[in-house]
C-alpha cells in the first residue's frame, strides 16, 4: 500500500512546485511588462495641438506648466483653466511667469482626484461655450485623464498633448503602478473605461 501511494504524494509535490514556479514567474513577468508597454498603454497623445483653452490639471507642475506654455507661445489656444487644488497655485504662477496675462488664467480649485478635475471643469466649459479643449497632463496620466474628461463633457473635443517626463522610464516607476491601479479602479469603480477613446477632431 505504501508504495501505491509514494508516486501519488510524488506527483502531487511536483504539480505543487511547478505552480509555485509558474507563479514566480508571472509575478517577473508581469511588472516587466507593465514597465516595458507603459507607454502605448497609459499614454495616448492625439488631435491638432490648437484649441479654444488648453486645461492644465494639477500635479508634476513644472512639466506640465511648461508643455502649455509652449503651446501658449506656439498660438495655439490664448486662455487657460488650471484644474486642480494643490499645486494648481503653482502651475499659474508658472503661467504668469512665462508671460500669460493673469486674465487669461481661470482656475478650479476644488478638484482632488482625476474624476474631480473633469467634473467641475466640465461646467466651465459649457458655461463658455467651449468646442474644442486641449488637455495637458503627463504622459503616463494622459489616456485616464482624457476619458474622464470625454465622460463629463461629451460635447466637448479634446485634444490630449501629454507633458513629457524629462527623465527615464524608471524614474517614473512609482508614477507608473500607481496609474495602473487608479486606471482599473477608475474602470470598476466609475465604469470609466481605460480604453475607448473618442477620435479627436482632425486639423
Amino acid at each position: 500500500m505504501n508504495c501505491d501511494r509514494q508516486p501519488q504524494k510524488h506527483s502531487r509535490g511536483s504539480r505543487f512546485r511547478h505552480v509555485l514556479l509558474a507563479g514566480a514567474v508571472a509575478a517577473f513577468l508581469l511588472p516587466v511588462c507593465a514597465f516595458v508597454f507603459a507607454r502605448p498603454l497609459l499614454c495616448i497623445e492625439q488631435g491638432p495641438p490648437r484649441g479654444e483653452v488648453i486645461i492644465v490639471l494639477g500635479g508634476e507642475s513644472a512639466w506640465r506648466a511648461s508643455r502649455a506654455l509652449e503651446l501658449f507661445r506656439g498660438n495655439r489656444a490664448a486662455t487657460f483653466i488650471v484644474s486642480g487644488d494643490g499645486d494648481g497655485a503653482v502651475i499659474r504662477e508658472h503661467l504668469i511667469s512665462g508671460g500669460v496675462p493673469p486674465a487669461a488664467i481661470e482656475w478650479e480649485n476644488r478638484s482632488r482626484s482625476t474624476k474631480e478635475n473633469a467634473e467641475f471643469t466640465a461646467p466651465l466649459l459649457r458655461a463658455k461655450g467651449i468646442r474644442h479643449a486641449v488637455l495637458i497632463t503627463s504622459w503616463f496620466h494622459s489616456r485616464r485623464a482624457l476619458n474622464c474628461f470625454n465622460t463629463f463633457a461629451p460635447g466637448v473635443r479634446f485634444s490630449s498633448q501629454p507633458a513629457p517626463y524629462p527623465e527615464r522610464l524608471a524614474a517614473a516607476a512609482t508614477h507608473i503602478l500607481q496609474e495602473y491601479v487608479k486606471t482599473a479602479w477608475y474602470s470598476f469603480h466609475y465604469h470609466i473605461s481605460p480604453w475607448p477613446v473618442r477620435p479627436a477632431e482632425s486639423s
